[in-house]
């Protein structure tokens, strides 16, 4: 049973946060020091803290958190502001670069969700996430060419080259995004990504961004592979809320289309469940009927572990079947959003055992964990 004071602070979370989006100018609870503790810690869980703290500061001084967490909370939110000058930069840079080597280029999510903010600057933002033209070949021997140091044996299993510059994560997309795990529907999402991504604005900061319809698709996809993969937190939910605020009408109707034929619909109305009952978004915003019982779910999944699942606390096992079997049961918790993909995932992880039977006897190991360069 859920502890009656925990659900009481969750309300008041979404309550402030709420305030900062703009969406209610009502914040007439009262807060003890602890509650603003948890609220605070909650908003790192989330990576929401520049976002939350734009409520904060427009509340009364007789409202506001206690003067340290207050103190806390403006230091980390100034430098959100500062690492988002810093990306936006470093977002124009990697522009002129990949282009004077003639590549066209869109910074996907981050830096360009940031742009849709009514403040700009709020938003705590991670790495960058350039989508470079030209297909997986073409895009690793510019890399090459250019000294960037990568994974390749990672790169090798992905859509993207992962290397650092400037103290800035980077991943070089050659391909819009991961799609999905369904291969049926995969096939389609990607099709269509690989078209709509030309369609290009260039910012005031200097780099150039997709379509709102592009990047309602390919979220909604991305948010359904975290959800699949590792978890989804609430930064991705605010995201998605300022894209619809940013999209016309025609532009929701379309993408209303697509959510089938692309496999998304069940991870939709998951989100519009959650956007309308914790966030307040309007119903013509919506992109389909709002799903309760997976919005319940995906909800309860966000709470529990925070941005990307990091904070979801894991079982330790001493013994590695046991650990191998909490993994497997981990994944089928994406079922009820796409039952196919998740079957995808089984029958993937079980060839790759079997094929590595050799190689596992090879160095007298039931798994392939101490065993490199596989």
């Amino acid at each position: 049973m859920k502890d009656t004071k925990q659900i009481c602070r969750t309300e008041k979370f979404y309550m402030l946060l709420r305030l900062a989006l703009g969406q209610t100018q009502d914040f007439s609870v009262d807060l003890s020091d602890d509650d603003w503790m948890w609220m605070y810690d909650e908003a790192e869980r989330q990576t929401l803290v520049g976002i939350l703290y734009n409520g904060v500061k427009s509340l009364s001084e007789d409202k506001k958190p206690p003067f340290d967490v207050l103190m806390q909370w403006a230091y980390d939110a100034d430098n959100i502001r500062r690492l988002n000058e810093k990306l936006n930069s470093e977002a124009a840079r990697l522009t002129r670069l990949f282009a004077e080597q003639g590549c066209k280029t869109a910074i996907l999510k981050g830096q360009a969700n940031a742009r849709l903010y009514p403040d700009k600057f709020c938003r705590q933002p991670g790495d960058i996430d350039i989508w470079v033209e030209g297909g997986k070949e073409k895009v690793l021997s510019l890399l090459d060419s250019m000294g960037k140091e990568y994974d390749a044996e990672e790169t090798a299993h992905s859509h993207h080259a992962h290397y650092q510059e400037n103290g800035v994560d980077i991943e070089a997309h050659f391909q819009p995004s991961a799609g999905t795990h369904n291969p049926k529907t995969n096939e389609r999402l990607l099709r269509w990504q690989e078209r709509e991504i030309n369609n290009l604005t260039l910012t005031e900061s200097g780099f150039y961004s997709p379509s709102v319809l592009f990047a309602l698709v390919m979220q909604m996809a991305h948010i359904m592979q975290h959800v699949l993969n590792s978890g989804v937190g609430l930064r991705q939910v605010v995201d998605y809320y300022w894209l619809l605020q940013n999209s016309t009408a025609e532009e929701r109707n379309y993408v209303s289309s697509l959510l089938r034929p692309f496999g998304l619909q069940n991870t939709a109305g998951a989100l519009m469940w959650i956007l309308k009952e914790k966030i307040g978004l309007e119903s013509d915003k919506m992109l389909c009927k709002p799903n309760s019982s997976l919005g319940k779910y995906m909800h309860g999944m966000i709470m529990k572990g925070g941005n990307f699942g990091r904070y979801e606390e894991q079982e330790q096992y001493s013994n590695i079947w046991m650990e191998v079997l909490d993994s497997r049961l981990r994944n089928l918790r994406g079922v009820p959003f796409d039952f196919v993909g998740c079957m995808n995932m089984e029958l993937q992880f079980w060839k790759y055992i079997l094929s590595s039977i050799p190689e596992r006897l090879k160095h007298r190991s039931i798994f392939l964990r101490n065993v490199q360069n596989l």
